[in-house]
């Protein structure tokens, strides 16, 4: 199995996870795909979206696979006017990551992160390894505490 900056990383911090593959649909990497494909409940695995605030501060959002985010309400959580979604092309330069296997463990560089408050209801999650066709599944608190996740509502609806 391979080692991604995001296992690597759980590895060196001690964090307990486990590591679920999946066969990748190169048409359709999408977190509904991905559940699908899993058997898991799309409510438990969370997709990872990289921002831009209007200071150019990159800024982390995971939220559960089917849901969107909501700009707005991201940007008052993180303390900024406006966000705007990272390109994919800058996905890769800036996070170390590519679209579909981005994590919000093992980024290049440590960024704020911020995670829907619908994961303190689940004791495990699910998020991308690193890479497509690798999903980490992690206890929910562990996952916060290491990565400093600041929680808050912050998708549609």
């Amino acid at each position: 199995m391979k080692k991604t900056n995001a296992v690597r990383e759980l590895e060196t911090a001690k964090i307990h996870f486990n590591l679920v593959e999946y066969k990748v649909d190169e048409k359709d990497v999408s977190a509904i795909n991905v559940a699908l494909k899993l058997g898991l409940d799309i409510t438990k695995l969370f997709k990872t979206l990289v921002l831009f605030s209007e200071k150019k501060e990159l800024l982390i959002a995971c939220i559960p696979g089917s849901d969107e985010l909501d700009l707005k309400k991201f940007a008052k959580l993180a303390g900024v006017k406006k966000v705007e979604m990272l390109g994919v092309k800058e996905l890769l330069e800036n996070t170390g990551y590519i679209r579909g296997g981005c994590s919000p463990v093992g980024i290049k560089k440590k960024h704020r992160t911020f995670i829907h408050s619908s994961v303190l209801e689940k004791e495990k999650i699910y998020l991308s390894a690193g890479c497509k066709g690798l999903q980490i599944e992690i206890i929910t608190k562990e996952l916060i505490k290491h990565t400093k996740m600041e929680v808050g509502d912050i998708i549609v609806g």
